[in-house]
């Protein structure tokens, strides 16, 4: 803007004025009774105070308290300018328009009122009050050679106008105008006591417009509260996923006005973001269902980046390289997407908003639209979790424990996002002992102890007694470049779930093998029970029948002891049927003795062991060593069955090598316990027979030569008479180790 030099002489004269007219006001305040004082200046300065407070209750519950103030400043106005009426009108400098229903006025006493409500005096395009506003600064009519009165007012009898800009923190608010309806100008004093007033009217007006932006916002902020309370209820009304991501799309283009909008959620593999929901005018599914998460896409821009990002214009760079539209027939010209990352920063997917209007959303929608995509991941996570824990509910009911154990650490690195995860149990001697694991991490009993703990999770298996636990379940990110750890609150409380399923899947295997050994008690007992008897019975009947056979031997002998010395073969025969039937009897009476109740006495395994090695006949090929035996307490159980049961063993182990190998018998002392270990390094035994080598009726032909099925099932059912057990581990090529656990007398 060009100043003349004319307007520079103006503004020097006014500024000397002002300068002037202050000093008289500060260094000479004339009393109330001086001849000198303008009544007028005393009235300004009492309106000033009128005015200050009502700007100062703009804002207050009772009355507009702004257009009080204006309204006193225009009436205080005119009467500080004798024979004059004045008007304001607010001004949107954003718009460059003024705002016609604002307007204010005041008539001079006496002077006929306007005869409509609604005067025509709106500020002309090129009129004083646009020209003010452009030079931003005060000007007078009759200064502007060029400027006209409005018609309005001249008609009204105007002969002069003042018109001042109201300004405030370089921002134009609105005018005031000074209209004269006499032939003279504005004097100095008038001049400058409307300044006072034109602050005051800027004020006002800053002040009203601050306090209704104010309003706004938080009617807006309350809108916007109801809406994520709607949000919330949302996820807690509907039962499936799809359901509760298509409301809250839904809410979301009724917030933004938006017309399209798409979840996409990442696929298990991480590589594409493929369609969950779509919703908007003229379309039902997108053109293309998956975008590859490392593709040409804004949505896999966002993915990968990981942050929201608004676009205002889908034609300019670089976005119009990399944006690919829903549907061939939509021009979408804006979009707005927001990332969904979960709170273990595991990326579910984006939440993409379009529209084919420019510039179609705001910050606000922005704010917004995260807003609501928070909403959605928590739905994504509960859905998860729920959808974990049914599965896991199946697997505790239908499944082995170490299945159950397996699958729950798989289930807490997809729930929380973690590259490695592991289960730990305590075992009889208290350690923590691996169990189960999942991911790329090599865990050993060291790892447990020594990882790093900033980047794991643990969370404790609860035992049946709270000041103990059953293990350790553990989370990882193994990777050294792993930006989180995964130990929010969200994540504590997920792993502690799971943890309490791994807890049930521990206690239920404990209980359903107590379960088992109580059966096969009672199964035992009542077996006992019943072939007592019928020992009993086939005992007398052999006695009758085979207990003759050495009694007519002997007759035979005595009646034909000529014939049998000339004929050495009928000799040798008759001796060899009566050592048979002797031995027959000696065996029977020997094995039926064990169907007889066991007599149960401290009993020292070594003595035991000892015993059972000196009956069996063993071959000189076969080396036999004992380790850790003299060292164990002595246990409660019958002697006898105790050699029966390492006799069987021993003769087994020696069949199973054909006679060739070694046999190493270790006893170790537990808590509650003596675990005596029978190892062979024969062949082994497969797998798939661990459970039917205790069957009765078993035969293992087929896999190497012999028979273990008879002997073996009266060593379980001895040792769970004895209240113990005897498990057989083998990998089936690498030997046989059968272990045999006893009470100790503390725990009887």
């Amino acid at each position: 803007m060009t100043t003349t030099c004319t307007d520079r002489k103006a503004m020097r004269k006014s500024l000397l004025f002002h300068e002037q007219a202050l000093f008289e006001m500060t260094t000479d305040p004339f009393p109330p009774s001086s001849p000198d004082t303008d009544p007028r200046l005393l009235e300004a300065l009492a309106s000033l105070n009128q005015i200050s407070d009502a700007i100062n209750r703009i804002g207050s519950a009772d009355a507009d308290q702004n257009d009080l103030s204006l309204q006193l400043i225009v009436e205080s106005a005119i009467r500080v300018v004798p024979g004059s009426s004045a008007v304001i009108y607010t001004y949107d400098q954003k718009t460059g328009l003024f705002e016609n229903e604002s307007r204010v006025s005041s008539e001079p006493e006496g002077h006929a009122p306007s005869t409509t409500n609604h005067p025509d005096d709106a500020p002309r395009p090129h009129g004083s009050g646009m020209r003010t506003i452009q030079r931003r600064r005060r000007i007078f009519s009759y200064e502007e050679p060029d400027l006209n009165v409005h018609p309005y007012h001249a008609a009204r009898g105007v002969k002069a106008v003042a018109c001042f800009p109201l300004i405030v923190a370089e921002q134009v608010v609105g005018l005031l105008y000074i209209y004269l309806h006499e032939e003279r100008q504005f004097t100095y004093l008038e001049q400058l006591m409307l300044d006072n007033f034109v602050n005051q009217a800027a004020m006002a007006i800053y002040h009203a417009r601050r306090l209704a932006g104010m309003r706004r916002d938080l009617i807006r902020k309350e809108e916007e509260l109801n809406q994520l309370r709607r949000a919330g209820l949302l996820i807690s009304s509907r039962l499936r996923l799809d359901e509760t991501l298509d409301s809250i799309l839904q809410l979301a283009l009724e917030i933004t006005n938006a017309q399209y909008g798409i979840f996409r959620l990442l696929d298990k593999n991480g590589e594409y973001l493929v369609t969950r929901v779509v919703t908007g005018i003229r379309l039902e599914r997108p053109l293309v269902e998956k975008l590859p998460l490392d593709g040409n896409s804004v949505m896999a821009y966002v993915a990968r980046t990981r942050e929201p990002l608004l676009i205002s214009d889908l034609r300019q760079e670089p976005w119009s390289k990399i944006y690919y539209p829903l549907d061939s027939n939509l021009e979408m010209r804006s979009e707005l997407a927001v990332p969904l990352i979960n709170s273990s920063g595991r990326l579910e997917g984006v939440l993409n908003l379009e529209s084919p209007q420019l510039g179609a959303f705001s910050e606000d929608d922005n704010h917004m639209l995260q807003s609501l995509a928070t909403y959605a991941i928590t739905a994504i996570q509960e859905v998860r979790l729920l959808d974990a824990l049914q599965e896991a509910a199946r697997l505790l009911i239908s499944q082995p424990t170490q299945k159950v154990l397996d699958r729950l650490c798989a289930m807490a690195n997809n729930l929380l996002n973690t590259s490695s995860s592991a289960i730990w149990l305590k075992n009889e001697s208290g350690d923590f002992q691996l169990t189960s694991s999942d991911g790329h991490g090599q865990y050993t009993d060291k790892v447990f102890k020594e990882t790093d703990q900033s980047n794991v999770l643990l969370i404790p298996l609860p035992g049946s007694d709270q000041a103990k636990e059953l293990g350790m379940f553990g989370v990882f990110n193994a990777d050294p470049d792993e930006e989180r750890s995964a130990k929010s609150e969200w994540d504590k409380k997920v792993l502690a779930c799971l943890a309490n399923y791994a807890a049930l899947a521990v206690k239920n295997e404990s209980h359903q093998q107590a379960l088992r050994t109580s059966q096969e008690k009672h199964w035992t007992a009542e077996t006992f029970a019943a072939v007592g008897d019928i020992s009993a019975n086939l005992l007398h009947n052999m006695n009758n029948k085979v207990g003759t056979i050495p009694v007519r031997i002997q007759a035979i002998q005595d009646k034909y002891q000529p014939i049998l010395e000339t004929d050495s073969y009928l000799a040798n025969n008759l001796k060899e049927i009566e050592r048979s039937a002797s031995d027959a009897m000696q065996i029977v009476q020997e094995n039926l003795s064990h169907l007889r109740p066991i007599l149960m006495e401290n009993v020292y395994i070594a003595a035991r062991v000892s015993d059972a090695i000196r009956v069996v006949q063993i071959p000189n090929g076969i080396q036999v060593k004992t380790n850790g035996l003299e060292d164990l307490p002595p246990v409660i159980a019958g002697g006898q069955s105790l050699i029966f049961v390492f006799r069987n063993l021993i003769e087994n182990a020696i069949s199973a090598m054909n006679g060739n190998g070694s046999i190493f018998i270790q006893g170790v002392a537990l808590p509650e316990w003596v675990e005596v270990s029978v190892t062979d390094s024969g062949p082994g035994i497969a797998p798939e027979f661990h459970n039917q080598i205790f069957e009765l009726n078993f035969s293992r032909t087929s896999a190497h030569p012999g028979k273990l099925g008879f002997g073996l099932w009266w060593v379980k059912t001895l040792m769970t008479r004895l209240g113990g057990s005897v498990t057989v581990e083998s990998d089936g090529n690498h030997g046989t180790t059968f272990r045999l656990r006893l009470p100790t007398m503390e725990r009887s």
